[in-house]
């Protein structure tokens, strides 16, 4: 059975994204410890403060580490308020009758809570972008296709957008290092692309379909995953965030 970690249900008025979690749980669900945070906030110059709105409706990211940091936060946001909205949907049960995949979902909102709140407690204040506002309008909660096509959509884009913005981050320092981090975080994401693939149709966890890039296979030839850089990735996610994201600062190669 799932551990609910959403006491409250998704402000249906404000349909904001961020939403009260248990620090608990937290470490619980993701094993990353608080030294891991540690790191982070060590590698994190408070001075970059130049994530704050460029104008109204509009979020810049940063530069360097931190801008890379609070574009995989803006991500896990999303992705966290999307999974949220589908649990605490009237329709949930209606749309999901078996148990087993009402499980399942729950226990990918859990995660992806749990990713979106360890970036938050990571990143300085001064350099954490804002609480981001979705804009799910394209969804329909109360269908199971809708609901599992727009999950293998965040699902296969956060996969790509680990691989492609791990080789950015310029940190050096001993121990776990950010790329490590990622890649503790990829590697779930990739669990739950498999997943709702699976969920979709039975055997297509690596199925080489549209996708996220048309023509592109999810796995190709050499058994590597696709990567995406942050430009590419944020184009596919801006349908689906109310704000402007802006990643000028991001590097492109």
């Amino acid at each position: 059975m799932a551990e609910n970690l959403e006491p409250t249900p998704v402000d249906e008025t404000s349909n904001r994204i961020n939403t009260p979690f248990n620090r608990r749980n937290f470490l619980k669900y993701t094993g990353l410890t608080m030294a891991a945070t540690a790191i982070v906030l060590t590698g994190c110059d408070d001075d970059d403060d130049d994530t704050t709105p460029m104008a109204e409706g509009s979020v810049n990211l940063g530069t360097g580490d931190v801008g890379i940091l609070n574009y995989a936060y803006a991500l896990e946001q999303l992705e966290a308020a999307f999974y949220t909205q589908v649990v605490a949907n009237a329709a949930f049960s209606t749309a999901f009758p078996s148990a087993l995949e009402r499980s399942i979902l729950t226990d990918i909102r859990n995660h992806e809570v749990a990713h979106r709140e360890f970036f938050k407690a990571a990143i300085p204040a001064a350099s954490r972008i804002p609480d981001l506002t979705p804009d799910f309008s394209a969804v329909n909660f109360s269908s199971r296709a809708s609901v599992l096509a727009t999950a293998k959509t965040f699902e296969d884009l956060g996969v790509a957008a680990y691989n492609g913005a791990g080789k950015l981050f310029t940190d050096t320092g001993n121990g776990l290092t950010y790329l490590t981090l990622a890649g503790k975080i990829v590697s779930v994401e990739a669990r739950h692309a498999a997943e709702i693939r699976d969920l979709i149709s039975n055997g297509d966890f690596a199925k080489g379909d549209s996708g996220i890039i048309a023509g592109r296979q999810i796995v190709d030839t050499n058994g590597l995953d696709v990567a995406l850089m942050p430009l590419e990735v944020l184009q596919r996610a801006q349908p689906f965030i109310k704000q402007t994201i802006v990643a000028t600062g991001l590097p492109t190669q």
